[in-house]
């Protein structure tokens, strides 16, 4: 929370608390009142409300004569409205010398090992737990990290919390391979370097440029809060520590891979041995790279676009949804931006002829889960053209036009493979199977053509084509022919597939998901400033074509 600019900062902070406990056993009723008081004493202090949360009391388990106690737990969860968006800072370090990372203690406590994950990895609980002496010193320091953000001091920011300092300085290393770190935590007053490294007192991380050094120390400063300059970034790979005198080198991707490693068993029950091992090989070497579009500047100007457009275009387009579809608002949004005047058509509109379709040149099969996927990956909404005249009638007319053009994203793309939308001319249709990892796969892929980035969720999204590549117009590809880069096994690599015309596309990928920079995983480094992303060229193109043809 404290990386994103809050209205009103800590006070415009809420918090839900889930309570999970095993009540009605001895002595756990007590303990739970005094973990109440203690969360609402510390939330009152903040200044901050918990007007929501969730109860589960009943945390206890037998097995025959046995009982077996959960452990009780409270998870605290916030929400905050952020102020810009564009501000918000992430946790990956940026391969800039000319930085330098600072520590901010949060705790105003004693380095401690109680409760940690060091002490659980020794079959441990410990005597001393750290905590936060002054709530005052808390406000304050989170205030001031705030300030940070909204001046723009910080490149990047990371909480110390489960696994201690170490663990947050590997993870800020851990998403770019050109990372490495030279730390030096001689400025603490600790001696014990496995509390410096371990311990999870609450405090933070941040990146700062060299040129903001004078600035950060005087804010920090004034507030009275801890802190100290931890070193820069360093060697690719490797993560360099120093305490008086003695030293020790970390080796960033065999760590990583440990790391990984948990995620990897545990992926072995879902993907099977097979694809989980795939994954687990690979995942480090799909490396997120772009080549945008010649020309591209990020600018709405540049584009004749304008954010704030009221007046209709003329240029009309739907977005056409069934129930259980849940991306019709961010794909009406693109369109609109990118200059259509956009109509919202639910499949009743078709069903009961309110729709015909006839006065729009584009429609949009938004993606979602239609009728929840329960007869498989838009079946049920394909059954809602097939077998209802008036929307079959008007769906079959839009397409003997020569003048309009179709887009299905994601179910939409597996609805226009079910209906034949495509490629009518074939014998053997396209079809969508389920991933070859036979789980619903979400991530952030890259793209082959102009090089980009964008989000896929699903879990029927290989393409099956049983003709040679030659016979398709595959517009779209995976970068990397490899799981997960190639997050379902789709023949060729294919994203996508459009009609030989090109005046029809069904692709998998999210592309109105991806309009903007704030939404994409990780942007194009010194593009900060781009108003959208190239994704929106694929609208303005439609509307471009469907101008041309009046």
């Amino acid at each position: 929370m404290v990386w994103a600019p809050i209205e009103k900062g800590l006070k415009g902070v809420s918090l839900s608390a889930n309570w999970m406990w095993p009540c009605r056993n001895a002595g756990e009723d007590a303990r739970l009142y005094q973990a109440v008081q203690a969360a609402s004493d510390f939330a009152i202090e903040l200044g901050v409300n918990i007007p929501t949360g969730k109860d589960s009391l009943s945390m206890t388990q037998k097995y025959g004569d046995k009982k077996v106690y959960a452990p009780g737990t409270v998870i605290i969860s916030t929400v905050g409205e952020v102020k810009n968006i564009r501000q918000i800072v992430t946790p990956v370090l940026h391969a800039d010398q000319a930085t330098e990372l600072v520590y901010i203690d949060f705790s105003f406590d004693k380095l401690k090992l109680g409760g940690s994950s060091f002490a659980q990895i020794l079959n441990k609980v410990g005597k001393e737990v750290p905590d936060v002496k002054d709530a005052d010193y808390f406000v304050e320091a989170f205030t001031t990290v705030q300030k940070m953000v909204e001046e723009g001091l910080i490149l990047a920011g990371h909480d110390i919390s489960a696994g201690g300092m170490v663990t947050a300085l590997l993870e800020m290393c851990f998403a770019d391979n050109r990372l490495g770190l030279e730390v030096d935590f001689s400025f603490l007053a600790e001696k014990d370097i496995v509390k410096i490294l371990f311990a999870e007192n609450p405090g933070v991380l941040v990146q700062i440029p060299d040129s903001a050094a004078k600035r950060v120390s005087a804010l920090l400063d004034k507030a009275g809060v801890a802190y100290g300059f931890l070193g820069k970034p360093g060697k690719a790979g490797v993560l360099n520590m120093k305490k008086d005198g003695a030293s020790w080198s970390l080796d960033i991707a065999s760590l990583r891979d440990l790391w990984f490693k948990t995620s990897y068993l545990l992926d072995r029950r879902q993907s099977g041995a097979e694809k989980a091992l795939e994954r687990y090989k690979t995942y480090k070497h799909n490396e997120l790279k772009y080549v945008f579009p010649k020309g591209f500047t990020g600018k709405l100007a540049d584009l004749g676009l304008s954010m704030n457009r009221t007046a209709p275009s003329g240029v009309k387009a739907a977005i056409i949804r069934e129930k259980g579809c849940q991306c019709e608002r961010e794909t009406a949004w693109a369109l609109h931006l990118a200059g259509f005047d956009v109509k919202d058509v639910h499949m009743t509109d078709l069903i009961s002829g309110r729709e015909t379709l006839e006065d729009v040149n584009m429609i949009v099969f938004v993606g979602g889960f239609s009728n929840s996927d329960v007869l498989g990956s838009a079946k049920g909404w394909a059954g809602a053209f097939k077998y209802n005249e008036k929307a079959r009638l008007a769906l079959e007319n839009f397409y003997k036009r020569k003048d309009t053009l179709s887009l299905g994203i994601c179910n939409g793309c597996q609805l226009m493979v079910a209906l034949g939308l495509i490629y009518p001319e074939h014998q053997d249709m396209p079809e969508m199977l389920h991933n070859d990892s036979h789980k619903l796969e979400s991530n952030f892929v890259n793209l082959a053509g102009s090089r980009l980035g964008v989000w896929i969720t699903h879990g029927e999204g290989k393409f099956k084509l049983p003709y040679a590549e030659s016979e398709y117009a595959i517009p779209i590809k995976f970068s990397y022919d490899r799981y997960p880069a190639n997050p379902n096994g789709s023949a060729f690599a294919a994203a996508a597939i459009c009609s030989k015309d090109g005046r029809h596309l069904a692709m998998m990928p999210h592309l109105e998901r991806s309009t903007f920079p704030w939404n994409w995983a990780y942007y194009e480094e010194g593009r900060e400033n781009d108003e959208v992303s190239p994704w929106i060229e694929a609208f303005v193109n439609a509307r471009k074509w469907v101008e041309a043809q009046k």
